[in-house]
């Protein structure tokens, strides 16, 4: 699969916690319709969540930032929320623990948390502007201050882009 191709985010929206299995390479290209699922699940009052990446073969930043995001807006509950990772692979493990994610939630590398269910697929889709991908990379600077030095260009861009466009 490549990163144009789109990946399958299977969930099912009624349990609890809610299961998240996600499969293929998760990124920027196809990331929004599973970032608009997060946000209902919160806004519905859901706040706990476990991911299996058993069968995810990558994620970029963008992707990491809405994890990073829900994180956050998990621990700010009464009582916090828990967001769980199962079954990372070796590279997705390091690209947590590089962004200081692993601090934000927890890390389950021997897939406990996982349980069989019947999941549902979340439509695919694009992302709708620069401004997800803008809040994304935000969210991981604010979730670990180490990260502006890594992503300050990229945030710059971003910036610079919506300013373009808001003038157009």
């Amino acid at each position: 699969m490549n990163d144009t191709e789109q990946p399958v985010y299977q969930v099912d929206a009624f349990a609890d916690p809610v299961p998240v299995k996600l499969s293929g390479r998760c990124n920027y290209l196809n990331c929004n319709p599973f970032r608009q699922f997060l946000e209902r699940m919160l806004e519905e009052g859901k706040k706990d969540f476990v991911f299996d990446f058993e069968n995810c073969n990558g994620m970029d930043s963008t992707f990491l930032g809405i994890l990073a995001s829900v994180a956050m807006r998990l621990r700010r509950m009464d009582p916090p929320g828990t967001l769980v990772l199962t079954h990372l692979n070796e590279r997705n493990l390091e690209l947590v623990r590089n962004l200081g994610l692993h601090r934000l939630l927890i890390v389950d590398a021997a897939g406990k948390a996982s349980a069989p269910r019947t999941l549902s697929p979340i439509a695919s889709g694009k992302v709708d502007s620069a401004e997800v991908v803008l809040r994304a990379h935000e969210s991981l600077v604010e979730a670990e201050q180490g990260n502006a030095s890594k992503f300050q260009d990229c945030i710059e861009f971003l910036r610079n882009q919506l300013e373009v466009e808001k003038e157009q």
